[in-house]
């Protein structure tokens, strides 16, 4: 094991997030007297049960230097969760040239950012031992796939994940930052869960496309972080159009309109739709995301309009 996994997973501060044990709530030992029970028994063992359990909840405490976080995530991978976290962030910092963006990738098992963001090499350490985030575009950013080779799989499990997934919050300078983007894995399992328990967050932005497929498992992101009380800022429907670059005509491939049906159902709203284009997949394989590097194409344009509409529904940020 080479010394920078040494350091993100045993070096450093202990396990505990902000001060509460990182036990998960499953872990929680509750004793279930099966007999029957009046109501006073009854009620005084539900007080006592919800005791127990909430010691293994960490307390949430902020990101030092961070006012708000705006998580990207999807039930489903594949849907360009990715590629909408990177030109969210830079379109973030292009509508406002005075805010200070970071971009944090917690997709232990397959990071993206540092190939879209064209990053490469192990960051630096300051001198209170946090390491500092790799810069580029004007955005500050970290992630696993800076602390591992880039061909090397990541073969956890989940306690080796949930302590890197600690150190990645808690043990990286980021200066002060106004918005803190976090590119989530897919799914709604442990790693949602610490993010969203572990930190105080300003948001969530849920992607996905038209396809019913990918539907089921975006309404499944969008009630997780209900359940733990995330507010959910709305959906970005991706790949929502083809247009032909010879006939123009165009094409859903994906369906129609699939993502405003489901905001309606959850009572959400759509921030804006992201056509099937293959600037934006150019653009991010070469690692010069297109907000970046084509600022007026139509493209880049509904990333910025995805912004504007993410900063309007925010709630004011921390002090």
């Amino acid at each position: 094991m080479g010394c920078w996994l040494r350091l993100l997973l045993f070096g450093g501060v202990s396990l505990r997030g902000g001060g509460g044990a990182s036990v998960p709530l499953g872990g929680s030992r509750v004793l279930v007297c099966r007999r029957q029970l009046s109501g006073a028994d009854s009620e005084t063992l539900k007080q006592r049960r919800t005791q127990i359990m909430s010691r293994g909840l960490p307390k949430q405490k902020p990101i030092e230097g961070v006012k708000q976080v705006i998580v990207v995530a999807s039930g489903k991978g594949g849907v360009g969760k990715s590629t909408t976290a990177v030109n969210l962030a830079l379109a973030l910092a292009a509508n406002d040239s005075s805010k200070a963006v970071g971009l944090l990738d917690v997709d232990v098992y397959g990071p993206s950012i540092p190939k879209m963001m064209n990053l490469k090499g192990n960051p630096e350490l300051s001198q209170s031992n946090l390491m500092r985030p790799l810069l580029n575009y004007g955005i500050a950013c970290m992630s696993m796939g800076f602390l591992v080779e880039e061909t090397a799989p990541v073969v956890w499990r989940g306690l080796m994940v949930m302590s890197a997934i600690e150190k990645l919050l808690r043990q990286v300078e980021w200066g002060q930052l106004d918005y803190l983007v976090v590119d989530m894995p897919p799914g709604t399992g442990d790693v949602q869960l610490s993010v969203s328990q572990n930190i105080p967050i300003s948001g969530a932005v849920i992607v996905s496309t038209p396809q019913d497929i990918a539907l089921m498992d975006a309404r499944k992101g969008a009630e997780m972080f209900r359940k733990v009380h995330v507010p959910v800022l709305g959906l970005v429907q991706n790949m929502s159009v083809f247009q032909c670059p010879k006939c123009k005509h165009r094409t859903h491939i994906f369906g129609a309109d699939g993502a405003r049906r489901l905001a309606r159902t959850l009572d959400l709203d759509v921030l804006g739709d992201i056509p099937l284009h293959i600037n934006i997949r150019e653009t991010s394989d070469t690692g010069q995301p297109i907000v970046f590097s084509q600022p007026e194409s139509d493209e880049a344009k509904a990333y910025l309009r995805i912004a504007a509409e993410v900063v309007k529904r925010l709630p004011p940020p921390l002090k």
